[in-house]
């Protein structure tokens, strides 16, 4: 019993010698299993954002009551930036790529994709297919790392919706409502991942199998191509759903995100969406809901609500 009780000083000195063998103090992955498909949640970072983006068009009063109901700051807070490893039928499948490092935004909390599917234990050159949601650079930046390409494998397959390669090539930015600075860096990295990637791209128009159980399908919304990937097998099932849900959109699916190209159709897609979960009992992921944001959805009244999963240790 005296072995057990430890004097402050040796409890300080215990975490400071703790805290210096660990790089991170919070986890970066969450694994589990769909049937007998392996999926790996991992964590991008987390990207500082101001709260307005979360519904431009919603009175300020009533987007304030909200976040102080959720104990969020009036200002800004952090967007988590989750992808998704997927194993199935021989395959190694990435879902989205993460932000990147773009010098000009100043984003240091994000773009840890690549060191963190190192310490997951998968390998770069082990990744047989990358399927994109959209074309956001928080969802393609982690390939135009300088060094990456070079990594992967030559006959990489990288999936994406046709709609959205197209609407790449001259992108409308009317319907948003983005911080300075971010169209821009948009465009840049679209354009570039085109030029980089153009002949390992495989496009699909409306839904598309990656590999046993996995299934691409485009929603548009967000953006003209954005699309979800779902994995079911055994009865169980999963959707990874990009950025067609954010944190607020169990309550006011009708808010606009600042990122949105089409708030309105966008909107649409989040509650087609969310009912279906609600219905089915399947259960969700998505790129900004915080990390590891597996749950499920239930009908709230006029709204939803979002039901995290116990962790399984």
């Amino acid at each position: 019993m005296d072995q057990m009780i430890r004097n402050p000083q040796q409890e300080i000195n215990m975490n400071i010698n703790v805290k210096s063998k660990l790089d991170e103090l919070v986890p970066s992955r969450y694994a589990l299993n769909i049937g007998d498909i392996e999926v790996i949640v991992i964590s991008d970072g987390v990207l500082p954002l101001p709260t307005q983006m979360l519904g431009h068009n919603a009175d300020p009063s009533v987007r304030a009551a909200w976040l102080k109901d959720q104990f969020l700051p009036q200002d800004a807070f952090d967007w988590a930036l989750n992808v998704v490893v997927v194993r199935s039928g021989g395959k190694t499948i990435l879902v989205d790529a993460g932000l990147g490092s773009d010098p000009n935004l100043n984003l240091p909390r994000a773009g840890q994709l690549i060191h963190r599917l190192e310490a997951a234990g998968v390998d770069l050159g082990s990744v047989t297919d990358l399927v994109l949601t959209h074309m956001h650079m928080d969802h393609i930046g982690g390939l135009l790392v300088d060094g990456v390409k070079e990594q992967l494998r030559p006959d990489l397959r990288i999936h994406v919706a046709a709609a959205e390669v197209k609407f790449w090539e001259q992108p409308d930015f009317t319907h948003t409502s983005m911080p300075q600075g971010f169209p821009d860096a948009l465009r840049a990295a679209a354009k570039q991942f085109a030029s980089q990637y153009h002949n390992q791209l495989r496009q699909f128009d409306e839904e598309h199998e990656i590999a046993p159980g996995v299934v691409a399908r485009r929603t548009g919304g967000h953006t003209p191509g954005h699309s979800i990937v779902r994995v079911a097998s055994g009865g169980d099932a999963l959707t990874f759903a990009g950025d067609a849900v954010f944190t607020v959109g169990f309550d006011h699916t009708d808010w606009h995100n600042g990122f949105e190209h089409d708030p309105e159709e966008a909107a649409r897609v989040r509650v087609r969406l969310l009912r279906d979960l609600a219905k089915t009992g399947e259960m969700l992921v998505a790129t900004h809901l915080p990390f590891p944001s597996i749950g499920r959805v239930a009908v709230d009244g006029d709204a939803f609500r979002f039901v995290p999963v116990f962790w399984d240790y």
